[in-house]
């Protein structure tokens, strides 16, 4: 029996049960708070689900996405007209970024998600899509945040305390809580497949990001290297993006008193693409990415 069978034949499924923990966990209506759920809402199938089953559940919420800067343009146009979206724009871009952090954004060091998707929400209940059955298709990727006590503005970044919001692994729960920040994450679709959330928007007569019929399986950050192979697809539709990365990628040569072999922005995007290997000098060690983290995010 399929997933919307189920619901209309009374049994507690997915559907049922997904609605039933946001109702328990409503912030206004169960005297949480007296904000509503901060739905994070990125444009993909995903989000689609947990806004519609926000309206399903008949709970407060508010929908939050976070314009990254890298957002495909079918994205941006197919986020701006959702109904009651709030978009959030950065004050930096991932192009300054690059420059700033000097080395680009890797599948163990996303200051990309950090600066530009994570740090909204404080001191708020959020709601997301994760999904457990997208971290089997990858490598789980946990990300930092720490709880230990704060020494001259540096802390030490333990990669097993805390995960991005936005991650999917095997670790996730439908209740999650970040101590330092105050939220409170609500999975709700944490057990769903891919054909579960497929059914769903497809009885609600939502057809999603148009990009999922251009070939896509995902929505996000062109470029994202968490992507791996798939971003060669994704340049090849949005050239100009590949020179925006290779620009800043020569910015961030030319103003990085760190000596290096890199020569060109070339070079970087080919080593970043993982067609190349790098020299010594133009490795950068764990101990020299974890002291920059720690400095820009004053920890």
């Amino acid at each position: 029996m399929s997933l919307i069978e189920n619901t209309i034949y009374g049994k507690i499924d997915k559907v049922e049960l997904a609605i039933m923990n946001l109702k328990m966990m409503a912030p206004i209506e169960t005297g949480r708070s007296d904000k509503p759920y901060y739905v994070a809402y990125s444009g993909g199938k995903d989000s689609d689900v947990i806004r519609i089953l926000c309206d399903l559940a008949g709970v407060k919420h508010e929908l939050w996405h976070n314009h990254t800067t890298a957002d495909a343009p079918e994205t941006v146009r197919y986020v701006r007209q959702i109904p009651g979206i709030n978009i959030r724009y950065p004050d930096t871009t991932m192009w300054d970024l690059i420059v700033k952090k000097k080395m680009p954004p890797t599948r163990l060091v996303r200051y990309c998600c950090s600066e530009l998707k994570e740090r909204n929400g404080n001191d708020r209940v959020i709601v997301t899509g994760v999904r457990r059955e997208e971290s089997r298709n990858r490598e789980s990727r946990k990300f930092f945040e720490s709880n230990e006590k704060y020494t001259n503005k540096r802390v030490k970044l333990d990669a097993e305390q805390l995960i991005l919001n936005n991650d999917n692994t095997e670790n996730r729960e439908i209740v999650e809580q970040c101590i330092r920040q105050g939220k409170v994450i609500i999975n709700p679709i944490i057990d769903w497949t891919e054909s579960d959330v497929w059914e769903f928007l497809s009885h609600y007569g939502c057809e999603s990001n148009p990009l999922y019929k251009c070939g896509f399986d995902r929505v996000g950050c062109i470029g994202c290297p968490m992507v791996n192979k798939k971003r060669y697809f994704e340049f090849d539709r949005y050239p100009k993006y590949k020179q925006m990365y290779i620009h800043a990628f020569q910015r961030m040569i030319d103003q990085n008193e760190r000596k290096s072999d890199w020569k060109t922005g070339e070079e970087v995007f080919a080593w970043w693409m993982g067609e190349i290997k790098p020299t010594y000098k133009q490795q950068i060690t764990i101990a020299e990415i974890l002291d920059d983290l720690r400095y820009e995010y004053d920890l």
